[in-house]
């Protein structure tokens, strides 16, 4: 059960003030300490002689905790030089949930890719190339293709490539794809039984599973491309294979991106920030509640 005694603790909630997710987060927030503070990174000002992290005239390094629910609306390098910015607010003292380092590590689709595969985490294949030739032997050995930016959410910038399109036009997407992406990020095309799920994990405790059902014959399961949230009973082998890939980021709240093979359970990616609608649509779990009272009995235990 929540307690919901006031705190005297300071959390400030980064994220994009007006979206579902950060409103969500910083009620919750306030509910707790009698504060509302919202921190758009887009408006924050890193004065490094001073040792100074200001938000307007507010220095967020005098804040007990930050939690990060989003860092900018998409990904891009810049999404980075945001989280290193934070670091400064660690450095003097402040709590991150999660750690800057670690968001750092899955925000890059490529490093959270490699992590993953390093430790032997089943995958779809992928390849990755700046070559345009090398990208178009990738689509004729797999038949059909997803190319992903390296820095994208919610499937923003990706598309399929068919090899049935024929080799004129196969090379034509891929060149307008490397226009905007010299690195690219190749993966085969996997069937998917009707869904995939989203795994919930708090402190590296799995809370439960959504499955995105896609609408029609959308490629993709995003809610942006018309899918919807349900209910889902995981198997424990695809509990053991989300816990296993979670574990190597030591996120203090993530979601795993787990889709059912042929060959069994593969894993897509671990979120750099997770989704609370999935579970809250999808299982019924306030994610957010539950995650401010991680962060404040962390606090208090370790101020």
């Amino acid at each position: 059960m929540t307690d919901l005694n006031v705190t005297e603790l300071n959390i400030g909630v980064v994220g994009i003030p007006g979206k579902w997710s950060t409103d969500t987060l910083a009620d919750a927030v306030e509910t707790r300490t009698g504060q509302r503070i919202v921190v758009d990174m887009g408006r924050v000002e890193l004065d490094l002689a001073g040792g100074r992290l200001l938000h307007g005239e507010f220095d967020l390094c005098k804040l007990d905790g930050l939690i990060v629910k989003k860092i900018s609306a998409t990904y891009s390098p810049a999404t980075l030089d945001r989280l290193e910015m934070l670091r400064v607010a660690e450095a003097c003292g402040v709590r991150v949930f999660s750690p800057a380092n670690n968001i750092l590590r899955l925000v890059d689709r490529l490093s959270c890719t490699v992590t993953l595969r390093n430790a032997g985490i089943p995958m779809p294949e992928t390849r990755v190339t700046e070559d345009i030739d090398l990208a178009v032997r990738a689509v004729t050995d797999f038949g059909s293709a997803v190319f992903k930016p390296l820095y994208s959410t919610k499937a923003q910038g990706m598309c399929v490539i068919d090899h049935s399109q024929g080799e004129a036009e196969v090379r034509n997407r891929i060149r307008a794809f490397h226009t905007e992406n010299p690195v690219m990020y190749i993966q085969r095309r996997v069937d998917l039984p009707g869904r995939d799920l989203g795994m919930v994990f708090l402190a590296g405790d799995y809370l439960g599973c959504y499955a995105r059902v896609p609408q029609d014959d959308a490629w993709n399961t995003t809610i942006e491309s018309g899918g919807r949230y349900a209910a889902h009973q995981p198997t424990t082998q695809e509990i053991d294979l989300a816990h296993r890939a979670q574990a190597l980021f030591g996120m203090d709240f993530t979601t795993v991106d787990v889709a059912q093979t042929e060959d069994g359970p593969i894993v897509f990616e671990v979120s750099a920030f997770g989704g609370f609608r999935g579970a809250r649509e999808g299982i019924g779990i306030d994610v957010a509640e539950l995650y401010v009272d991680y962060v404040i009995r962390n606090l208090e235990k370790h101020p």
